[in-house]
């Protein structure tokens, strides 16, 4: 497939993507939320809900990630996906499960989401949108806050700080487009497009108003006067993913090449990533990966009948690195075939697909 073909059937596809999730996501983001993986293409419904149901296979996957090794509190996540397609009034569906938990810091967090989406072919592909609902907890351990009483910088009774362990939760909603080809693939997704705010609070019995932030969200934190009970807000932002990438083979060879790449956006941050893969006999892929003033990274993976297995390690390249020796990700999967007959008529060619 040359490389004017793929441009042909590709940039329609970017356009129409980047205009429906500007209308679906049309409000200022703030800050990234979600759980970071080097291998997203194999985990792509944790960013963009439509990337669910691409084949007549039922798939799971389970990653696990330990960021920044060696700096204490350094965030780790465990992730689980799960997907599958039906069909409903002569039509395409798909259905799609992600729950993440991740801790870093004195928070963890946990979302549990449900997908729905809509499939249609378009220009010998099939173009997808899709929905997502779900649930959002998140907790502070106030309780093992620790700050000296000779600290120039932060006040032990300092009000918007937490005393003990707290823990709230709101509605989740997330929305996304995407489009597959037999050559690529392409997508758009926005999460937590609702901005929840999740309220918690606890029973210190100390007044007052103040607030603090995180890297992952903001908290701020008070009282009205004659309360006994401090009230605190988590604020999940809205964030704007574009995923894209494709499956190349190599004339007369049994190799193919999958490059892909994952801009992530609050319109104020932007972070992008890419990654160059080879894939041997369908069975063996290694390669690497750049984030953009993070890190770099070394992925390998292997493929087994319907089983998964792959593995990277991020050398971090900023500052980081003087307190970390880098990160550690693996990702497990399984996928067993549904028979809808016409022999498998939606199969597409993907990196992202057993």
């Amino acid at each position: 497939m040359t490389s004017n073909t793929i441009s042909r059937y590709l940039a329609p596809a970017l356009r129409v993507a980047v205009l429906i999730a500007a209308a679906l996501c049309p409000l200022a983001l703030k800050a990234q939320t979600d759980q970071q993986f080097t291998q997203y293409y194999q985990v792509p419904s944790l960013y963009n809900p439509a990337a669910i149901a691409s084949t007549d296979n039922i798939r799971v996957r389970l990653g696990g990630r330990l960021q920044w090794v060696g700096i204490e509190h350094a965030p780790k996540g465990f992730l689980l996906t799960g997907d599958m397609p039906f069909k409903l009034f002569k039509k395409r569906w798909g259905v799609g499960l992600v729950a993440q938990q991740e801790s870093a810091g004195l928070f963890r967090n946990l979302t549990v989401s449900a997908q729905l989406a809509y499939k249609q072919p378009l220009f010998k592909g099939t173009l997808t949108a899709a929905v997502q609902v779900g649930y959002a907890n998140e907790q502070f351990r106030g309780s093992e806050v620790f700050i000296p009483d000779d600290n120039d910088y932060h006040d032990p009774d300092d009000e918007a700080i937490p005393k003990t362990d707290v823990s709230g939760s709101a509605l989740d909603l997330g929305v996304g487009i995407n489009y597959e080809h037999r050559y690529f693939w392409a997508g758009v997704g926005c999460t937590h497009v609702n901005a929840p705010t999740i309220t918690f609070g606890d029973d210190t019995g100390v007044t007052g108003s103040g607030g603090s932030s995180s890297g992952s969200g903001s908290v701020s934190g008070g009282t009205s006067t004659g309360t006994t009970i401090n009230k605190y807000e988590y604020h999940l932002r809205r964030t704007l993913y574009f995923m894209a990438g494709s499956n190349i083979p190599i004339r007369n060879t049994l190799f193919e090449v999958m490059p892909s790449m994952l801009v992530k956006s609050d319109f104020t941050f932007t972070r992008v990533e890419v990654t160059a893969l080879m894939r041997y006999r369908k069975l063996f892929s290694f390669g690497v990966g750049y984030r953009h003033d993070d890190a770099v990274s070394a992925i390998i993976g292997a493929e087994y009948k319907n089983f998964y297995a792959g593995y990277s390690y991020d050398y971090p390249i900023s500052s980081i690195s003087k307190a970390s020796s880098g990160s550690h990700e693996l990702v497990l999967g399984y996928s067993f075939k549904l028979d809808f007959s016409k022999k498998n008529q939606f199969k597409h060619k993907s990196i992202r697909i057993m």
